[in-house]
């Protein structure tokens, strides 16, 4: 299996095929190359190493996200991390951490979208 044959596997695992298909079936010229990145790279590299499991993995990957600023990206990573196994409470607890660690106000926003991710959801089941 290539590297991007990895990738794809584990972005479906983790992002779900609808993200996914919704993804390639928008790519462009100008975003072809960039796709093929970071299946290649973020999901065929990294999210493939042995070192840390998928829950981990959606722990760091949230805290990160809500450090830098990065709102569309945090609602996909929750929707992620609840496929990856985590709770709610556990997620509730990153963003708790997260408000000392990054900041109050991007705590706030994380849980704002967190709340709207659990409504979608809950909507959805």
């Amino acid at each position: 299996m290539t590297r991007y044959e990895d990738g794809m596997r584990v972005r479906r695992e983790v992002l779900g095929d609808k993200h996914v298909d919704r993804a390639t079936a928008a790519i462009t010229d100008l975003t072809g190359e960039f796709q093929q990145l970071i299946t290649e790279y973020a999901w065929g590299t990294i999210w493939t190493r042995p070192g840390l499991d998928r829950r981990s993995r959606s722990m760091i990957t949230l805290t990160a996200l809500i450090a830098r600023g990065h709102h569309e990206e945090l609602a996909m990573h929750l929707r992620a991390a609840l496929r990856n196994g985590l709770t709610r409470d556990e997620i509730k607890e990153v963003l708790m951490q997260s408000a000392i660690y990054c900041g109050v106000p991007d705590a706030n926003t994380a849980f704002r979208i967190a709340s709207q991710v659990f409504a979608e959801e809950d909507a959805e089941n």
